[in-house]
């Protein structure tokens, strides 16, 4: 990666400049894809406009940040993406799932896929592929979506608290209407209602047509969600009685990854014994 020189800003200190910087990235890589256009930059950073501009360049010239050709808006660039994924192997996410994804990959046939959460949306952290020779396509390492949108999306936001999911429900109910017509607040709070019924949820087709998902969430030995594993295929192979071999290979593989979670806090803080994993207590049915 280029190095991040941001010293141009009229009486800026070089440390100054580079906190400016980073807040930008942050306050961009909070929102949707489709990033931001200046002046909400401007307005949400409290800095004046020349600022930001000097600060987006040399953003954009490390490759963290880039400007979309005909919104022009700013959004998380290539590079920011990698550091994303060398943090999640770093903190071990990642690693830990990558035999949980061979294996229902390698069982399935289809594709599995590891999501997790940030903030109100969750990013497909990775996807591995199944030989079955007709795949879906529906969902890539790296994309995101509004927490709810996806299998693995869904099984996040439905073993959440009550309060978190009106909260984030409210949040992004804006482009839930405006870019997902399938997930309008309503229908999700169904999709949730069912899939803490089952275990585990359910995109029947409705993000891309014909493309299926099927997800379950994992949680932190305290009881917070770390994320979720999903598989994908088309339509005709997830009638219901492969859902419910689905639903089985998702819960081993959650579990195993619960234990390795387990383990990992075990082995950072000594000896000492943890409690088994806590689920968080939902009040809708």
């Amino acid at each position: 990666m280029p190095p991040l020189s941001l010293a141009a800003g009229a009486g800026l200190s070089g440390s100054q400049s580079v906190d400016r910087a980073l807040g930008l990235l942050s306050l961009i890589g909070r929102e949707p894809a489709e990033g931001l256009p200046l002046g909400e930059i401007v307005a949400g950073s409290r800095l004046n406009k020349p600022t930001v501009r000097r600060l987006l360049l040399a953003l954009m010239r490390a490759g963290l940040v880039e400007q979309e050709p005909l919104t022009r808006h700013y959004c998380l660039g290539e590079e920011a993406f990698v550091l994303g994924v060398l943090a999640a192997r770093r903190h071990g996410l990642l690693e830990m799932a990558m035999d949980s994804l061979r294996r229902l990959a390698g069982e399935t046939r289809d594709t599995s896929f590891l999501t997790v959460r940030r903030e109100n949306y969750a990013i497909c952290l990775h996807r591995e592929e199944g030989t079955y020779p007709v795949r879906t396509h529906a969902l890539q390492t790296g994309d995101q979506h509004p927490l709810g949108v996806g299998a693995g999306s869904l099984a996040m936001l439905a073993a959440l608290p009550d309060d978190d999911v009106d909260r984030i429900i409210a949040a992004n109910e804006a482009v839930l209407l405006e870019r997902y017509p399938g997930f309008a607040p309503q229908a999700l709070k169904a999709d949730i209602a069912e899939t803490r019924q089952r275990g585990f949820s359910i995109n029947p087709g409705r993000l891309v047509t014909s493309s299926w998902g099927m997800g379950r969430a994992f949680y932190y030995p305290d009881g917070r969600v770390a994320g979720a594993l999903s598989v994908a295929a088309i339509d005709s192979r997830m009638g219901t009685t492969r859902q419910a071999e689905l639903s089985a290979l998702l819960g081993r593989e959650a579990a195993r990854m619960e234990a390795l979670l387990a383990q990992m806090f075990v082995a950072r803080r000594g000896s000492e014994a943890r409690p088994a994993p806590r689920r968080i207590k939902t009040g809708r049915a």
